[in-house]
Parts: C-alpha cells; structure tokens; sequence
C-alpha cells in the first residue's frame, strides 16, 4: 500500500514541539484497504498493517467496515463468510495488536445464531489484545438502491461502545449511521472526545461532497476529533481523513489504497471546547428510539 498526504503542519508542530506534555497527544492512522472475498488475505494484510504502523509511532490504527470479509454486491458469501468473535480472523488481529502493542479498531463479518443473516461489526482491540468495545451496527444501507437489512441483522440499541487511548475516549459507529447525528451525540454524552468511523461508503453522484460534510459536521457539532477509514474505488470512495473539533481536515488520503496519519492533541481538543462551549450550552439530550 502507498502512503496518503500525512498531517497538517499545525499538527507536525504538535508532534514534534519541544513543550510537547507527555501523554497529551497520540498518533492515529485510518487504513484505506480494499478488503477481498479471501478471508486469510485480509487477515494477513491487516496484520501486516498493524506492525507497519507500530513501526511508525502509530497508537490507534482504524481499518474500514467489512475488513475480515468483502464481496460486491453483499449477499449470501457474506453470511457464509461470517465468523465469531472468537473466529481466525479476530484471533490473528488480537495476536497482532498484542505483538505491536497498539490499538486497533477493524470491521468483521460477525456470524449469528440463526445463520440468516450477519451482524457488520466492528471491534476494538487493545495493546495487550484483549477486545475492549464490540459495535453492531445500528442503521442499515437501504438507500441508494440498495438493502443491507437483506443480509444484515441491524445492532440493538445498547450501550454506547467506547474505550480508551491515551488521554482519549474513543466511540465507534459505522458508514451509514455517520448520517445520523444522534449517534455521534450519543456517543459524546458518554465521555467521547475521538469519533471512529469505519466504513465502505459506495461511490455516486454527490457522494463524495457528502462523506466530507457530514464527518467534518459531526466534528464541529460535537467540537470531537473524527477518524474515518474507508474502502479505496471503485468498492468505497476512498477520502479516509483525519479532521480535528474544528472542523479542519488534519490529513485526507485520495481514492488509491494508502495510509492517513494525524497527531491527536488534547490540549487543541480543550481548546476548541473553551472557545466554543456548544456541549455545555444545548438543552437537548438523545434518547434512543424503539
């Protein structure tokens, strides 16, 4: 895979300052990959991204929706293709994460009960390798001509998933449900500062203006940082991106397959909340639905 536009200057400065505070800040990577309909190659590709981005400094390392398993259109290979929690795909990951020492946050193709249909999962996996937050997603691909809900079973209403990194809570949602705002909102009453969302966001008219508007919102809004990993073209439209509270993108990657890195910096993120205290000034709360 080739390497995407990095970070910001302002973001270089960050990382490399020398009043940098220890503990302050992290390095986060979204991974444009184009997973495939072999499972065993996907697990070595993401293992193999995972050392790579150890190597780089990196402390969270995001992979994009369906990562263990992709087949276009979805349909019944997915269901076949479906594994545990407990399942190789996840097991390689866990060893990897363990072995590199980073986070990692991938999506799998989660077998259920019934066989029916698959859960679109993502997991996230700590530097020891113990899973630490399990999402299912909550709103299904019907639109655009297309039916997710056909072949995936659509999450519970649960409890926000979220884990930690560093002076960060990290929140998780997937693709389509980035068109929801309550998610996200959802997600920062829980204590989120960094929203991770991994996706295969399908190409067409518009839709590229619309994936960079809504990810750059859901940072202003919620003054969060935004992580977005997607599938490179022709599957995604690739435009994994980095973007800070304010709303600036930190680093975008362009349609190939590639790696996107930023400096996280808390200090900024208390900064932006300081001068524009939108959190503790709204006067509405989510509620989830039926």
């Amino acid at each position: 895979m080739t390497e995407s536009m990095r970070v910001t200057p302002t973001s270089e400065a960050a990382s490399s300052g020398a009043d940098d505070s220890a503990g302050a800040r992290i390095r986060v990577r979204a991974v444009q990959f184009a997973p495939t309909a072999d499972a065993a190659r996907n697990s070595d590709a993401v293992s193999a991204q995972i050392a790579e981005a150890a190597a780089s400094g990196i402390q969270l390392v995001v992979f994009p929706e369906y990562s263990s398993f992709f087949a276009n259109p979805v349909d019944g290979r997915m269901v076949a293709a479906a594994q545990d929690l407990d399942g190789p795909f996840l097991r390689d990951v866990r060893a990897a994460a363990a072995r590199s020492g980073v986070h990692v946050v991938v999506g799998l193709v989660e077998a259920r009960e019934d066989g029916a249909r698959f859960s679109n999962t993502l997991v996230a996996v700590d530097p020891s390798g113990d899973i630490v937050a399990t999402y299912r997603k909550q709103h299904l691909y019907d639109a655009f001509g297309q039916r997710e809900s056909d072949w995936v079973e659509p999450g519970a209403l649960d409890a926000p998933q979220t884990f930690g990194v560093g002076p960060f809570r990290v929140g998780l949602q997937t693709c389509y449900d980035i068109r929801f705002p309550e998610v996200s909102r959802r997600l920062i009453d829980a204590g989120v500062d960094v929203l991770v969302v991994p996706a295969e966001w399908v190409p067409g008219p518009g839709k590229e203006d619309q994936w960079m508007t809504l990810l750059r919102a859901r940072a202003i809004e919620n003054t969060a940082f935004v992580v977005a990993a997607d599938h490179p073209r022709p599957t995604g439209v690739g435009l994994s991106v980095l973007v800070d509270p304010a709303g600036v993108v930190l680093a975008q990657a362009g349609d190939d397959a590639g790696v996107t890195d930023a400096t996280l910096d808390r200090p900024e993120l208390e900064a932006v909340r300081g001068r524009n205290p939108a959190l503790e000034l709204r006067r509405y709360r989510v509620v989830p639905g039926e």
